[in-house]
């Protein structure tokens, strides 16, 4: 039986509420409008606090849940943003892939369980823009060693809140075991290294 867009939410939403504290956590630490989302499946909390966002995936239920405009913006609007108040576009592409989308022109990046979006994604990404990357698919180390990236923040989670923080980053970012890091060699790996302190997820800017 084919699932109503309300319903494909309800499963990626099984921690309810969860991904949009995540979302308003770093919206309150950074001036963030438009936002880039690679491998998003049918995440659609981004646009619960963005006022724009493009999202990307190759998945085929994705393209059928963003299709559904009406479905989508009834979610949206059930968390008081009014629909003539965000933007959503979804690309069903490969992002490894040129998207057809202006360089430099996004204010955040996501990469959350999405792969190496870094890698492919940064030059969509404005110079002084933010990238948020969890440590689950190597994205956060690739972006570690990513001269065009500093890292400007962590964000810690604690009982399904969300805290960023932005000083005292000195401890972060520290292998437990010290390995010469490059990006063939993570991709061999196919995930990120351990960390002596960790976070949930970490925020790049991007320098250059």
């Amino acid at each position: 039986m084919k699932r109503s867009t309300s319903q494909m939410w309800s499963e990626q939403d099984r921690h309810t509420g969860d991904r949009e504290r995540l979302f308003r956590a770093v919206a309150a630490a950074f001036p963030i409008d438009n936002v880039l989302y690679p491998g998003c499946y049918v995440d659609i909390a981004a646009s619960f606090v963005f006022p724009s966002v493009t999202y990307v995936d190759t998945d085929s239920r994705a393209a059928a849940f963003f299709s559904d405009t009406a479905g989508v913006n009834e979610i949206i609007a059930g968390h008081s943003v009014p629909p003539d108040e965000h933007s959503v576009r979804f690309v069903h592409a490969n992002y490894e892939h040129d998207l057809g989308l202006d360089d430099d022109s996004f204010d955040l990046l996501v990469s959350l369980y999405g792969g190496f979006v870094s890698e492919h994604c940064t030059r969509y990404l404005r110079v002084g823009g933010w990238l948020l990357v969890n440590p689950s698919h190597g994205d956060t180390t690739l972006a570690s060693i990513d001269p065009r990236y500093v890292l400007d923040a962590v964000v810690r989670s604690l009982s399904g809140t969300y805290r960023v923080t932005k000083g005292d980053l000195a401890g972060f970012l520290i292998q437990k075991k010290p390995i010469d890091l490059t990006p063939e060699i993570l991709h061999r790996r196919g995930r990120g290294v351990a960390y002596t302190k960790p976070a949930f997820a970490y925020v790049f800017r991007r320098v250059e």
